[in-house]
């Protein structure tokens, strides 16, 4: 179930959401006269969310890569990776 609070609350009870937001790991939903404004999220949260993004990112790449045909072979890929980095 989400967690919604007034605006009013991020200056009221900051700290209040701010403990919840750390100790729950959940997104609190902030509203304004009424209706949805914001999500509030501790930064450790936002940080896991947008690795999350990039690693998904990333797959849907990879994937579009070996829908078109753009694939090679392990052992080529490794050797690319090996001279690309200097390994």
């Amino acid at each position: 179930m989400p967690v919604i609070r007034p605006s009013a609350d991020l200056i009221n009870k900051y700290s209040e959401i701010s403990d919840f937001c750390h100790k729950t790991n959940e997104t609190i939903f902030i509203t304004k006269n009424g209706s949805g404004d914001l999500a509030v999220m501790s930064m450790k949260e936002y940080d896991l969310l947008t690795s999350r993004l990039e690693i998904y990112s990333k797959v849907q790449q990879g994937l579009d890569d070996i829908k078109k045909g753009n694939e090679e072979d392990f052992d080529s890929a490794l050797l690319d990776i090996k001279n690309k980095t200097g390994l």
